[in-house]
């Protein structure tokens, strides 16, 4: 085994015996032999396309987000995917597909998978720069990936992101030189930029755009459901189907969000915020009391006490867990987890239970009050935005994020989406002139909204992204935060600090260019962080 794909690899540089994520080794190298094939898949269809072969770039999305961190930890559920990723690709037909093992290889078994660990695995590419950068490029399209599925899901499809997803791992097994493989991380990131838009797209269609909103977190006296992850569909569906139960829906993590949408906010029984963000689930849903359900990422091995009600759905696995299918048609039957609350006692509180939390910051909402937001910079009422997006982690140094944002003059401004606002959200910061000092844009992928806002206010004071009083201060734990910081570094936006590490899979080469052109830096101390980013 060997995984670095998330911030908290073991040791800082990579994961050889199991997964800090709790991925074995025999999951893992099923993960790897999923993506070795993938890599063929895509070279075969993409050297077909000539000869009309069916597309097949929605199943190369999804089963790319299938491995991402804490994603997928069943088996059963990537095996079938093996096998249904190598029929497609044996039933293309074409004499231009790259000499490669990937274009070919069957597994047959599970033996067959840990036979061949050192030709799927990372460290078969030698060449550590060559590697470092594949591996950028792989998990910039994990990102791409799930943010392309959910879009997808909800009806929004673009075959310019599925054939770039499909090109991309084809030249993942070419041999590329160091320049043009840095040249294809980069057009990832301008991918991402177009991914994330159809995802903001598609969100505001289907459920309208959201309102800047206020969220209780104290849980009510009826039984409830929590739902977490970050598929809105599924909570929307689930709202309705539970209208009539005499049960609250509460959300978790990275659903916060959920609350700003006009068409799920209508719902009177989606009664508030549960928890804050996933490292902390294990305590959270067993004091729920409730049926929990997973929708996407990032599900932890939970424990005994809360597992015969704990569901997940969609490309979400875990051994031994109950899964809730999709019809045909793309609706699912909650009725299981209704039933169970309805058994249920109401959510315990917990200590973090008190204070509302206020998100729907997203760019409409923002923009709506631009007048006052620029009156305020030429008042000199705000003077520095600092945008602090991005995962929140497990590791104790992740309390740095709460420090510096206690220590922020008054008169800066947090920009945020994601997870790693749990480390800060509840903090009593106040407003300046009726503007929160903490503008949540939502899910990770509501990084888009932090970008059109800048967009909107350089363009407001004539000047360029890089040249407007923001800094950036972004921590990453998994896949979709490369594929973020990828798109801000194709937009040319500069000077990002990221942490709580550098990412492990980046050489001493690749990290230098990335120092040299786009001046991307670890965090450091409180102190000499906030004179670097919140200059007097």
């Amino acid at each position: 085994m060997f995984c670095y794909q998330c911030q908290e690899t073991a040791k800082g540089s990579g994961c050889t015996v199991t997964g800090v994520c709790g991925k074995d080794d025999v999951t893992d190298a099923y993960q790897d032999a999923l993506i070795y094939l993938l890599k063929g898949l895509a070279a075969k269809n993409i050297s077909a396309k000539k000869e009309d072969q069916a597309d097949v770039g929605l199943l190369v999305a999804e089963s790319l987000f299938m491995t991402l961190t804490n994603v997928n930890f069943d088996k059963a559920a990537i095996w079938n995917r093996i096998t249904e990723v190598t029929r497609l690709r044996d039933a293309i037909k074409t004499d231009n597909c790259p000499a490669h093992d990937s274009c070919t290889v069957i597994f047959k078994n599970e033996e067959d998978i840990l036979k061949n660990v050192s030709k799927t695995g990372v460290l078969a590419t030698k060449d550590e720069d060559i590697r470092s950068l594949r591996e950028l490029l792989i998990y910039g399209l994990k990102g791409i990936g799930a943010y392309y599925s959910h879009a997808a899901i909800l009806g929004q499809n673009d075959k310019e992101i599925e054939l770039f997803i499909q090109a991309a791992l084809a030249d993942t097994i070419r041999d590329l030189t160091v320049p043009d493989m840095i040249s294809k991380v980069m057009e990832c990131g301008s991918m991402g930029v177009k991914v994330l838009a159809l995802l903001d797209a598609a969100n505001t269609k289907a459920y309208g755009d959201p309102e800047i909103t206020t969220v209780s977190t104290v849980p009510k006296n009826r039984p409830g459901i929590l739902v977490t992850g970050h598929d809105l569909k599924d909570l929307a569906m689930l709202l309705e189907q539970s209208k009539d139960a005499g049960i609250d829906i509460y959300t978790h993590g990275e659903m916060l969000p959920a609350h700003a949408y006009p068409e799920l906010k209508k719902y009177p029984h989606l009664a508030g915020n549960y928890g804050g963000s996933w490292p902390y689930q294990k305590e959270e849903f067993e004091s729920f009391n409730g049926p929990v359900l997973v929708t996407t990422n990032c599900i932890v091995p939970p424990r005994d006490s809360y597992k015969e009600r704990l569901y997940t759905t969609g490309l979400t696995g875990f051994p031994g867990i109950a899964h809730i299918d999709a019809k045909p048609d793309g609706s699912k039957d909650f009725s299981v987890l209704i039933n169970q609350a309805k058994t249920c006692s109401p959510p315990k509180p917990l200590s973090s239970s008190g204070p509302n939390l206020i998100t729907g910051c997203a760019h409409k909402a923002v923009l709506s009050i631009a007048d006052t937001v620029i009156g305020a910079i030429r008042a000199g009422d705000i003077k520095r935005f600092v945008v602090m997006a991005g995962c929140d982690g497990r590791q104790r140094d992740r309390a740095y994020y709460t420090d510096f944002a206690r220590a922020l003059p008054q008169d800066a401004v947090i920009l945020t989406a994601g997870c790693a606002k749990y480390r800060y959200n509840y903090l009593p910061l106040g407003d300046i002139g009726g503007i929160p000092r903490i503008i949540d844009a939502g899910q990770c992928n509501d990084s888009y909204s932090l970008v059109v806002i800048a967009k909107a206010l350089a363009e407001a004071f004539g000047v360029g992204i890089n040249d407007l009083p923001v800094s950036y201060n972004i921590a990453w734990y998994e896949q979709k935060a490369v594929l973020v910081l990828l798109a801000l570094l194709s937009l040319g936006v500069k000077d990002i600090t990221l942490g709580p590490k550098l990412p492990a899979f980046v050489s001493p080469t690749v990290l230098k260019v990335l120092v040299e052109q786009f001046g991307i830096a670890p965090n450091t101390t409180i102190e000499a962080d906030m004179k670097r980013l919140c200059p007097a």
